[in-house]
C-alpha cells in the first residue's frame, strides 16, 4: 500500500538562484531529451528512466560499465545492449516545474557526478525522512498514466513522503474497472491478501528516492551521469517481469564489514541460502481483471522454498489459467545461459539479478489450470528430460531471459581486482539449477 502524503508550495516559489544558473544553462541547449520515470521497474534501489521507447537510463557506476563493455560474446543475448552514457540535470518547463533531462556526455569532469550506489542504502524507506524535492513532473506522469486530474498544477515545489508497507502484494490497475480477481493459487504460502492499486508504487519509491538526492547535490550545479541501456520489456504489450536477485552471496569484493554482514543476513534468513536464489521482485498481467498484480523484495525474503516454489507458479498463472505455453521457451532459454555461464571461467556475478519475462497479452489454447496441491517437494536435479523445441504445431510463446545489475561483478584481470577467484560462479550456477528444477517438475506435473 502507498501512502502519498503532499504539502504544496507558494506557486510562485523561486528555485534556489544555484539551480536557476543550471537551468538557464541547460535551457539554453536544445539537445536535451525530457526522461520519465520507467513504469515496468519491479524492484531495484535507484531510479530507472525512460530515455525512448527502446532504451532505459540507469545511475551510472562505472564498474557495472566497464563490465558491460568488457562482457564476452556469448553473453550478448543474455544482457541489455549496452548504449552509451548521457548526463542528466534538471530543466525548468514551461510552468516552472523541474524535470530530469538527458544531454549528451559531458565526460569526467567538476561538473558532473556519478551517482554512488554504495552509500545508498538497499533498505531505505521515506517514513519518518522528510525530504524536499522536485517530483512535479513525475506525480503528473503518474497521475496521467491512471487517468485521473491532479490537483498540483503549476506548483514548483512538492514535498512528498512515501509510507511503503513491508511484505506487500498488490495489483496494479490498467483500466477503471473496479473488479478483482481471487488469488487462484491456493499454494503462495506467507502470502497477504492483494491489494488494488493503480499503478506498481515500486517504481514511485525509488523515483522519488533518487529526486530527492539528486535535487539536493544539484544545488553544485552538477549533472549527473547515466548508464543508457536496452529497454527489454519494449518488445511486449503486457509485460510480465520476474526479478530474481541471484546466488548463495550478495556483497562485492569491496563491500564493508557492515555492508557485508548485512548482506550475509539476508541470504541466511531468505531462500538465497537453500536455493541460491530470491524473488526480488514482480509483475504479472491479470488477464480476467486486465491488472498486473505485484510482488516486491520483501515478500520475496519472506518465502519458504515451497513458497518460492509457489510464486514461480503465480508468476505463470494469469488470473484464468496457468501459461503452460510459456514452459518449453523459458527453461530452453535458461538452460542456454546456464551453458554458457559454466564456460566463464573466475567470472562472479555478486549481487546481480535475472529477469525472465514473457508478454501477458499473448493467450494460447495451451494454457492449463492452476493445480492446489502445495505438497510435493522441490526437484533436487532434472532427472526428467523435456523436448528440446515446441511443437512445430504449437506457437511459441514471446519469452526473455536477461541477467542485469553488474556493479558487483568481477573477472580475472578485470580494473586490477585483487580477489581472482577460479571456475565458474557457482553460486549463480546453483540458484539457476533450482529454478530450471523447479519449472521442470512444474511442466511434468501440468503436460
Amino acid at each position: 500500500m502507498v501512502k502519498r502524503e503532499l504539502r504544496v508550495w507558494e506557486a510562485d516559489m523561486a528555485l534556489p538562484a544555484a539551480q536557476s544558473c543550471a537551468v538557464s544553462l541547460h535551457c539554453a541547449s536544445s539537445r536535451g531529451i525530457p526522461l520519465q520515470p520507467f513504469v515496468h521497474q519491479v524492484a531495484g534501489h535507484t531510479s530507472i528512466l525512460s530515455y525512448d521507447s527502446e532504451t532505459i537510463c540507469k545511475p551510472l557506476i562505472r564498474r557495472e560499465q566497464r563490465f558491460y563493455q568488457s562482457l564476452p560474446p556469448e553473453m550478448h543475448p543474455f544482457t541489455p545492449q549496452y548504449k552509451g552514457v548521457v548526463s542528466v540535470g534538471f530543466e525548468q518547463t514551461s510552468d516552472g516545474s523541474p524535470s530530469l533531462v538527458a544531454y549528451p556526455y559531458l565526460g569526467k569532469d567538476d561538473n558532473s557526478a556519478d551517482i554512488d550506489s554504495d552509500h545508498i542504502d538497499d533498505d531505505s524507506t521515506f517514513s519518518p525522512i522528510p525530504s524536499l524535492v522536485s517530483v512535479k513532473r513525475a506525480l503528473d506522469y503518474h497521475e496521467n498514466l491512471e487517468n485521473q486530474t491532479t490537483c498540483v498544477q503549476n506548483i514548483a515545489e512538492v514535498s512528498v513522503q512515501l509510507h511503503i508497507e513491508t511484505q506487500v502484494t498488490v495489483r496494479i490497475e490498467c483500466s477503471t474497472t473496479d473488479s478483482t480477481v481471487d488469488n487462484a493459487d491456493d499454494e503462495i504460502s506467507n502470502s497477504i491478501p492483494a491489494k488494488k492499486v493503480t499503478r506498481n508504487p515500486w517504481w514511485l519509491q525509488c523515483h522519488v528516492q533518487q529526486l530527492s538526492r539528486m535535487w539536493l547535490e544539484a544545488q553544485d550545479q552538477k549533472m549527473f551521469n547515466f548508464l543508457l541501456l536496452e529497454n527489454v520489456v519494449s518488445r511486449f504489450a503486457r509485460p510480465c517481469v520476474l526479478d530474481l536477485k541471484m546466488g548463495t552471496r550478495q556483497h562485492g569484493d569491496d563491500a564493508s564489514e557492515e555492508k557485508k554482514a548485512r548482506q550475509m543476513q539476508k541470504c541466511a534468513q531468505s531462500t538465497s541460502a537453500q536455493l541460491g536464489v530470491r524473488l526480488c521482485g514482480m509483475q504479472v498481467y491479470q488477464a480476467s481483471t486486465r491488472n498486473f498484480l505485484c510482488q516486491n523484495k520483501y515478500y520475496g525474503r519472506s518465502l519458504s522454498m515451497d513458497g518460492f516454489r509457489a510464486s514461480l507458479l503465480q508468476f505463470l498463472h494469469n488470473g484464468q489459467r496457468l501459461r503452460t505455453d510459456l514452459l518449453q521457451p523459458i527453461l530452453m532459454q535458461l538452460r542456454r545461459l546456464h551453458k554458457v555461464l559454466e564456460a566463464q571461467p573466475s567470472y562472479r556475478f555478486y549481487s546481480s539479478s535475472l529477469l525472465i519475462i514473457y508478454d501477458g497479452a499473448s493467450v494460447t489454447d495451451s494454457s492449463q489450470p492452476l493445480p492446489s496441491s502445495s505438497s510435493q517437494p522441490l526437484p533436487s536435479s532434472s532427472s526428467q528430460p523435456l523436448p528440446s523445441s515446441p511443437s512445430p504445431s504449437s506457437p511459441v510463446a514471446h519469452v526473455d531471459v536477461r541477467m542485469i545489475d553488474f556493479a558487483h561483478s568481477t573477472f580475472k584481470g578485470f580494473r586490477d581486482d585483487a580477489e581472482v577467484y577460479d571456475g565458474p560462479d557457482k553460486g549463480y550456477i546453483f540458484g539457476m539449477q533450482n529454478v530450471i528444477g523447479i519449472l521442470e517438475e512444474i511442466y511434468h506435473q501440468n503436460m
